[in-house]
């Protein structure tokens, strides 16, 4: 998942995206915890989603409250 992709959906996309990945992480780790997985690095890639879908939340929150308190 690349940013430009983040940068094009809405909020509310954004949020189930995050739910999802959220829950496929705990799935992973919970399979992982029985039985090795056999591609480790999707944990990684999955982490990586979740702190860039937050990034792009955070960053629109940012810029709709400097645009509040400046205009």
């Amino acid at each position: 998942m690349k940013m430009s992709e983040l940068r094009e959906l809405t909020p509310q996309e954004l949020h189930e995206r995050l739910d999802n990945e959220r829950t496929a992480l705990l799935r992973m780790r919970l399979n992982h915890a029985i039985s090795p997985l056999d591609n480790t690095t999707k944990l990684s890639q999955t982490k990586k989603n979740i702190a860039r879908i937050l990034t792009e939340l955070r960053s629109r929150d940012m810029k709709s409250n400097t645009n509040t308190t400046t205009g």
